[in-house]
């Protein structure tokens, strides 16, 4: 490759999600629904969590950060792909497409590995609810959540270094509606063999191994409650607080299995925005549904806060 005849791109183009302009409204109303939806919900969530007393535990501390992370997740893409349904295709800069890739990766690595700290932490209230309180005291919910946040953040600062370094001389539109690695890795001037070796092991490795600790984690729980506890009232106590975490790693891990392992640039570009928005926007907005419909708990506690809200004289 010769480097001195190369241009080096300031800034991409993104295609977005279709470039039928019929579907242009529809899909603006439809992603803004689902977003404000998402910020809500979450939002709801994370305010619930912070001023309710009872829900000052580990698995709803847990549970407000999954909130936080969802709201930042979905903002990361959908505010940029909703300018694009009204103002078609999206110019954005090198800096700034760099930017959105690292935040992309940070946030959804952190989910990934939080979900499996939510399911050891279900774990342990299960299988040995007399050492709970002392496994799980605040300091180490503390240092768990900062490993989670912080593990994410490394994950995604070694994706953008590695992009960063990577020479773009044209074309560049992004077939995509942000900026992922995959869609950049196909519009590089070079070798782009090591940035898809660490996104197979390295990224592979962040999705697959918390999918495998939470998979561990629910078989034992299930045969502990199958095994040690008879009563059929303590077995759906157990089962209806797993069955919402269950259906919300279902649903997050599910799409991102099937986007990241380990087949990588490859698999139509249409296919991949479909499973991205799946777990980017869809997921987010279904999680505090899924959290509040399940949890007695929560619900209590958001019609206590509404109570206080709507009626300030009454307890």
């Amino acid at each position: 490759f010769a480097m001195e005849n190369e241009t080096e791109v300031s800034e991409f183009i993104l295609l977005g999600l279709t470039d039928l302009q019929e579907l242009q409204g529809f899909l603006f109303a439809f992603f803004l629904l689902l977003y404000m939806a998402s910020v809500l919900g979450n939002g709801a969530i994370v305010v619930v969590v912070m001023a309710e007393y009872q829900l000052h535990t580990p698995m709803y501390f847990f549970l407000g950060n999954l909130s936080c992370l969802d709201i930042f997740y979905s903002t990361v893409t959908a505010p940029k792909m909703l300018a694009g349904f009204l103002s078609g295709q999206q110019a954005i800069s090198f800096a700034s497409c760099l930017a959105q890739l690292h935040f992309f990766h940070f946030l959804g690595s952190s989910e990934a590995i939080l979900l499996a700290v939510m399911a050891y932490d279900r774990y342990v209230a299960i299988c040995n609810p007399l050492r709970y309180r002392l496994v799980m005291n605040p300091q180490a919910c503390l240092l768990l959540a900062t490993a989670t946040w912080s593990s994410g953040f490394l994950h995604a600062l070694m994706h953008t270094v590695m992009t960063s370094r990577l020479h773009f001389c044209g074309p560049n539109h992004v077939p995509h509606f942000f900026c992922d690695i995959k869609p950049l890795l196909s519009l590089a001037c070079g070798n782009t063999h090591l940035n898809l070796s660490l996104l197979n092991i390295v990224t592979g490795g962040i999705v697959i191994g918390p999918f495998i600790l939470t998979l561990l984690s629910y078989l034992y729980i299930t045969s502990f409650l199958f095994l040690k506890v008879q009563s059929w009232a303590g077995r759906r106590k157990a089962f209806s607080t797993l069955s919402s975490h269950l259906t919300v790693v279902t649903l997050f891990y599910v799409p991102v299995l099937s986007n990241y392992v380990p087949r990588s640039v490859g698999g139509s570009a249409e296919r991949e925005m479909a499973v991205t928005l799946m777990y980017t926007i869809v997921t987010p907005t279904l999680n505090p549904l899924i959290y509040t419909l399940r949890n007695e708990e929560v619900k209590s506690a958001l019609r206590k806060a509404l109570r206080r809200t709507l009626l300030p004289g009454k307890k």
